[in-house]
C-alpha cells in the first residue's frame, strides 16, 4: 500500500512540474493587462495617508536613513518617538524634527539588539502618546569581511540581533497597539535581499530573513495592519561611510573605514542621497505600497536573477571579483564610486577625525 501511495505522489508531482508553470504563465499573461489598469486606477484614487498628529515610531533614528525618515514625518506634522542607542544624537535629531514641524517628539534611548530594549522602546512610546499609528523598523548594522576570514563568530549574532530579531520583537510588541488604530508597519529591508554582494554574507542573510518574515506576517495579520517593505539600493549612511563590523569582531575605526571604501566592489553603484530615499520610502508608506525598490532600476537585477540566474551570478562575479575589475575602474573614473568621507561626514557618522 505504501508503494502505491509513493508512486501516486511521485506521479502527481511530476505532473505538476509540467502543468503548474504553464498554468501560472498563462494566468499572468491573461491577467497582467487588467492588473496594470487596476494598479493605475488604484494609484490615482488612493490618496496618501494624512500623517498630521499621527504617532510614528522610528527605530535607528539617530543618523542616516532613520534620521531623514524622521525629518519627513516631522514635516508632515506627525508626533514622533525616536529610538536609538545614542542619546546625544537622538536629542539633536529631535530638535531638528521640532523645527521642521513635529508637534511632539519623544526620544527613547534603547538597545534594539535585545528583546527587552525592543519592548521598552515600544511601550514607552505607547505610554507617552496613548496610541501608535505607524512603526518604522530601520535600525541596522553591517560588516565587511569574507565569511572564511571571520575570526570572531559571536559577531554573527549581534548582526542578526539588530537586523532581524530587533525587527521581529519590535513588531511583536507593536502589533496590539497598531491593531487598535489600524496603524501600519514600515520596514527597511535592502536590495541585499536579492543581490548577494560579497563580503556581506550575514548582512545579506539578515535582510532575506526580514523580507520573508514580514511577507508572512502580512498574510497572518491581514489588511487590518498594512505593511510596507522598502528596499534601498546604495544609500549614503554610516554603513557606506565604512562604519562596519570587521572579521575580528571589532567596529572599524575611521582610518579602517576609509580603507574599506577602496576595496574592490565597495562603491560600484551610484549612491542615492539619504533625503531622496527617505522621501520615497515615506511616500510609499503613505500610499500603503506593499513593496518598494528604491531606486526602481534595481528591479532589473531581480528580473535578471529570476529569468537568467546564470547570467546574474556571472555578472556579479565580474563586478566584485578581483583586485581591479573593469566595472570598478569605470566607476572610479566617472566619479560614481564612494569617496573618502569629509570631516562633516565623519562627524555625522559618529567618528573621530584621525588626528584626534
Amino acid at each position: 500500500m505504501m508503494e502505491v501511495e509513493d508512486t501516486s505522489l511521485g506521479f502527481t508531482n511530476r505532473l505538476l512540474n509540467v502543468v503548474a508553470p504553464v498554468t501560472i504563465f498563462v494566468t499572468v499573461a491573461v491577467t497582467s493587462p487588467v492588473l496594470l489598469v487596476w494598479r493605475g486606477v488604484k494609484q490615482l484614487a488612493n490618496r496618501p495617508l494624512d500623517m498630521r498628529d499621527k504617532v510614528v515610531v522610528v527605530t535607528g533614528a539617530s543618523s542616516g536613513i532613520g534620521m531623514h525618515i524622521s525629518y519627513q514625518y516631522a514635516g508632515l506634522g506627525s508626533r514622533l518617538a525616536l529610538v536609538a542607542r545614542r542619546e546625544e544624537k537622538l536629542d539633536a535629531v529631535a530638535e531638528e524634527c521640532r523645527r521642521r514641524g513635529a508637534p511632539d517628539v519623544l526620544t527613547v534611548p534603547a538597545d534594539l539588539g535585545t528583546q527587552d530594549g525592543c519592548r521598552e522602546a515600544v511601550e514607552q512610546a505607547a505610554k507617552h502618546y496613548g496610541r501608535l499609528d505607524c512603526v518604522v523598523l530601520n535600525a541596522g548594522v553591517a560588516h565587511i569581511y569574507k565569511f572564511e576570514e571571520v575570526q570572531e563568530t559571536e559577531g554573527f549574532r549581534s548582526i542578526m540581533d539588530v537586523n532581524f530579531w530587533g525587527y521581529v520583537f519590535c513588531a511583536k510588541y507593536a502589533l496590539k497597539h497598531l491593531r487598535q488604530t489600524g496603524g501600519q508597519l514600515v520596514v527597511n529591508d535592502s536590495i541585499a535581499e536579492f543581490v548577494p554582494e560579497p563580503n556581506l554574507s550575514i548582512y545579506n542573510a539578515s535582510k532575506a530573513a526580514v523580507s520573508q518574515f514580514f511577507e508572512t506576517l502580512r498574510l497572518e495579520a491581514g489588511p487590518g495592519i498594512p505593511i510596507t517593505i522598502f528596499q534601498p539600493g546604495v544609500v549614503k549612511s554610516e554603513m557606506t561611510d565604512g562604519k562596519v563590523i570587521l572579521a575580528d569582531g571589532r567596529w572599524s575605526s575611521a582610518e579602517e573605514g576609509r580603507e574599506l571604501r577602496k576595496e574592490p566592489g565597495f562603491g560600484l553603484f551610484p549612491v542615492l542621497p539619504t533625503p531622496a530615499l527617505a522621501k520615497a520610502a515615506v511616500a510609499a508608506a503613505r500610499r500603503k505600497t506593499m513593496r518598494a525598490v528604491i531606486p526602481s532600476w534595481y528591479k532589473s537585477m531581480l528580473f535578471l536573477r529570476l529569468f537568467s540566474p546564470e547570467l546574474f551570478m556571472a555578472s556579479l562575479s565580474w563586478l566584485f571579483r578581483g583586485d581591479r575589475t573593469p566595472a570598478k575602474a569605470a566607476q572610479d573614473k566617472m566619479g560614481g564610486g564612494f569617496k573618502a568621507p569629509s570631516d562633516a561626514d565623519m562627524r555625522e557618522g559618529g567618528y573621530r577625525k584621525s588626528e584626534e
